[in-house]
């Protein structure tokens, strides 16, 4: 109990110290720099932290979610992303259990987050990002393959081919980073899953939406950033989507 108890300790640790290297990746690929340097800095004042203003999610707390140099203050979002993938990696064992799936689970967990960021903060999902995760993912679907194993090819497929369609008929309305992600997101969950995943986000953002505008966050015809909701939505398909199938089926059965 006590090793168990650790091991999960040590995940989370992990998870943390992930989360803020994903931060920068999300943050950096998508303008054009380079994830390794400059050493991360204040946008403010340019001060270069130090490591003890890099500790994850503990540094923005400790400095009360203010630059340590000028004072000004941080966005709650980079320690939530911290925090997130922490707590995304510590409980994968639990819902997919102690199996070779949990690669599976822990490699998209990485892209989403870092999906998550890049969309939020620039509305774009870079080509680099998906042409890394693409190769990794059907690697890894090889030595742990769906049910049956042919599943992740039209998973892909199917992913890229619905919005593209959807792209097509809206003139415009999907992006082309979104229709690319869903091909690599076919990979890990399958046909049923990415359909399930597809329509959790549609579901997502347009409460997303609706909520924005209600406060005034959302301008109505303004483009927002589909990303989040994918992945959210993603998530979900993934841990409970055979589930939430399986209750659908049972309720119009």
């Amino acid at each position: 109990m006590l090793l168990n108890s650790i091991l999960y300790v040590y995940i989370g640790v992990f998870g943390l110290v992930l989360g803020s290297f994903f931060n920068v990746v999300g943050l950096r690929i998508p303008a054009g720099e380079s994830i390794v340097r400059p050493r991360s800095a204040c946008p403010t004042c340019k001060h270069q932290l130090t490591a003890i203003e890099l500790i994850p999610v503990f540094s923005y707390l400790i400095q009360g979610g203010k630059c340590r140099n000028c004072k000004t203050r941080i966005s709650p979002i980079y320690a939530s992303i911290e925090l997130a993938t922490a707590i995304l990696f510590t409980i994968s064992p639990m819902l997919v259990g102690w199996s070779k799936e949990l690669i599976i689970a822990w490699t998209l967990i990485s892209l989403l987050v870092i999906i998550f960021v890049a969309d939020l903060t620039y509305m774009l999902i870079p080509d680099k990002i998906l042409l890394f995760f693409a190769p990794l993912l059907l690697i890894e679907r090889i030595f742990v393959p769906l049910d049956p194993w042919w599943d992740m090819l039209v998973g892909s497929i199917v992913g890229f081919l619905l919005l593209y369609l959807i792209a097509i008929a809206s003139k415009g309305g999907m992006g082309g980073g979104d229709i690319k992600l869903y091909a690599v997101l076919g990979i890990a969950l399958g046909w049923k899953l990415v359909l399930l995943s597809f329509f959790l986000a549609t579901l997502i953002g347009t409460v997303l939406g609706l909520i924005g505008m209600a406060i005034g966050k959302v301008k109505k015809g303004k483009p927002m950033p589909f990303g989040p909701s994918i992945v959210i939505g993603t998530l979900i398909a993934y841990f409970y989507g055979h589930e939430l199938i399986a209750s659908y089926i049972d309720l119009i059965g």
